[in-house]
């Protein structure tokens, strides 16, 4: 009976380290996918590149909002992650609630962004200048929007889920995959917005 248990144990660690694994695996793949689209719009916009500039037609002020929108869902999200641990689950459904509505709004408003640049005159097929831009901020996005779901998902295995170590665990993953979304959104806003209006 002892053996049956210890087997258990070792193989639901084993199941952890796997999870693990995988989890670190796929960040690194992001990472080399995001690095080919950075070194792409960064070539691709070199000074003399053909095509018009973005700065011609980018509104500061929106990103800016943007920025300020998925920041603070990072810090929601963590009041979540610190509500977990003291086992409050209506406020961890809360302030995933709250980091769901902040960035659904970013993803919102860098859809308007694309559709303005459009109506005025910025698409994507003009140059390689603007499908670099559109690919990699539009790539961003769709990361947000998978991020959406998965916290969408989080609140229902909330109310669903009794166990708790499981729950956690998720909510690890989760915290770590928008805390990247964070790091390559500051990334975006410095190489693609800042030096891109200057």
């Amino acid at each position: 009976m002892q053996s049956d248990v210890i087997a258990v144990n070792e193989h639901h660690s084993d199941n952890d380290t796997t999870d693990v694994f995988g989890f670190w695996l796929y960040i690194m793949t992001d990472c080399i996918l995001f690095a080919c689209l950075f070194a792409t719009f960064i070539v691709l916009n070199l000074p003399g590149a053909p095509g018009p500039d973005l700065k011609n037609y980018l509104n500061l002020s929106d990103v800016l909002i943007e920025t300020f929108l998925l920041l603070f869902s990072n810090f929601t999200f963590c009041l979540a992650v610190l509500n977990l641990y003291q086992d409050k689950f209506a406020k961890v459904q809360a302030w995933l609630a709250i980091s769901f509505l902040l960035g659904a709004s970013f993803v919102f408003i860098e859809v308007s962004e694309f559709i303005h640049l459009a109506n005025e005159g910025f698409r994507w097929d003009l140059s390689g200048k603007a499908s670099s831009f559109f690919t990699l901020v539009g790539t961003h996005g769709l990361h947000v929007s998978c991020g959406l779901l998965w916290i969408l998902l989080m609140i229902m295995q909330l109310f669903l889920l009794k166990d708790t170590n499981a729950i956690k665990r998720r909510m690890t993953y989760l915290g770590l995959f928008w805390n990247f979304l964070d790091i390559v959104w500051i990334f975006v806003f410095t190489i693609v917005y800042l030096v891109g209006a200057i």
